[in-house]
């Protein structure tokens, strides 16, 4: 596989939340390899259905090629949200749909599929594989009950953006780790905006969960409970600290006109214009300001995501996605097969590359082709060990729901009642007492 095949860099919001592109459902193997034929569902990732497009299809074609004619890797797209990701992969996985093979998912549904059996184990001969060199928080993603489920593909995080005038201008020093609350400071200070992403939606709850974790709080404190014995952390000092951040970001009224429609793209928007001064945002943002060509370039600036509470590491985000195989699947091993190669070191070169997705696998961040386009690349990998996963429960749906729900508007954010009324909500819902 050629590894310096360069697609094009699709500017795609792709953290595990929602995809920012729209693509039809369509087939990417023809069969001329005369193998197996695999399906394989994938998220819109910017490379539609061209083998050349340095996405999933050009993937599945070059493995295809690479099997020697033992397998045939088709693919079908699947809706943009994760959400709706979920219920169409959900709908095919409960009906036994031996049509599907192998499935690109959000880390945060795999304890879910895993639980109902719609995820096939993997092999012992395989685990090794796919969990070296990978980032340690994007394998524990793809683990359920001590079982490896999946293997993970790419592995996304956020980063603080800035305008280096902007921060000296504000008297932010960031040569040293700043807090959020420095940031709302700064961008009072300087007249300028924090981008976040606080629409009710799931890049709502990534921003939420990296607060908590970075406040050394968990949402979910047990997250393999059953849902009537799960106990929460939103309500703890923790808790309590990442909602007052969002308070007081949303009184500063440094979040831009529209705080409570934020997403990863109206961010990006917001921060090309002339009162841009911050923004947390997934790593694709480089290549999209890149594209569009802003005169403002040598002005740009990265470092690692705000603490949420001074002198202690934040937590960035993380997202990506998790490659697992149906227990439907009539061809598991040659499903298993196949994810070796879409996985490889290789592969993920290709597909970081092609598509702007971080890799999961460190070593792709020491090469050379990928330390130029991404500039970044040290501390993406440094951002991803540190991260901190969204909760891995089963039950993790009904969590996002419920969370989004409460802390929705942001302007309506109250560090005393929120964190107690989402909560209860959760506890309801889980108890069957109340419905989202």
């Amino acid at each position: 596989m050629n590894t310096r095949r360069r697609g094009r860099i699709a500017f795609v919001a792709a953290a595990g939340t929602a995809a920012a592109l729209g693509l039809a459902a369509c087939g990417g193997g023809d069969g001329s390899s005369g193998g197996t034929q695999l399906t394989w569902y994938i998220n819109p990732d910017g490379g539609g259905s061209d083998p050349d497009g340095g996405g999933q299809a050009q993937l599945a074609k070059e493995c295809t090629d690479a099997s020697k004619g033992a397998y045939d890797i088709g693919i079908q797209v699947l809706p943009n949200g994760a959400s709706d990701q979920r219920q169409q992969l959900l709908r095919r996985l409960a009906s036994g749909d031996t049509g599907v093979d192998i499935m690109s998912i959000d880390p945060v549904f795999v304890a879910e599929f895993a639980e109902a059996g719609y995820l096939a184990k993997v092999p012992d001969d395989k685990q090794e594989t796919f969990s070296d060199d990978a980032v340690e928080p994007a394998v524990t993603n793809t683990e359920w009950k001590d079982e490896m489920y999946a293997a993970p593909f790419w592995a996304n995080t956020q980063l603080l953006w800035y305008r280096t005038s902007v921060a000296k201008k504000a008297g932010l020093d960031m040569t040293k780790p700043v807090t959020w609350d420095q940031v709302i400071r700064a961008a009072q200070k300087s007249d300028t905006n924090v981008g976040v992403q606080a629409s009710p939606y799931e890049g709502y709850v990534v921003w939420i969960n990296a607060l908590v974790e970075g406040a050394g709080e968990h949402i979910v404190r047990n997250p393999e409970a059953d849902g009537k014995d799960l106990k929460f952390g939103l309500e703890s000092a923790g808790g309590k600290k990442a909602a007052s951040v969002i308070h007081d970001l949303s009184k500063a009224k440094v979040g831009g006109p529209a705080l409570g429609s934020t997403d990863e793209t109206t961010t990006l928007d917001m921060f090309q214009n002339e009162r841009a001064g911050f923004m947390v945002n997934w790593p694709y943002v480089y290549a999209a300001l890149k594209g569009a060509e802003v005169d403002w370039m040598d002005d740009l600036a990265w470092t690692r995501y705000p603490q949420t509470v001074k002198g202690e590491d934040s937590k960035p985000p993380l997202g990506g996605i998790e490659m697992g195989v149906s227990e439907a699947s009539e061809h598991p091993e040659e499903a298993w097969d196949a994810v070796e190669c879409l996985t490889s070191q290789e592969s993920q070169t290709t597909y970081m590359l092609g598509t702007g997705n971080p890799a999961a696998r460190k070593a792709v961040y020491d090469d050379a082709e990928v330390k130029k386009e991404f500039p970044m690349a040290a501390l993406i990998r440094q951002s991803l060990d540190s991260s901190a996963p969204r909760p891995l429960t089963q039950y993790y749906g009904d969590v996002s729901a419920g969370i989004q729900r409460e802390y929705s508007p942001p302007g309506s954010v109250d560090a005393d009642s929120t964190p107690k009324q989402a909560t209860t909500l959760l506890q309801d819902v889980l108890k069957g007492d109340a419905l989202l």
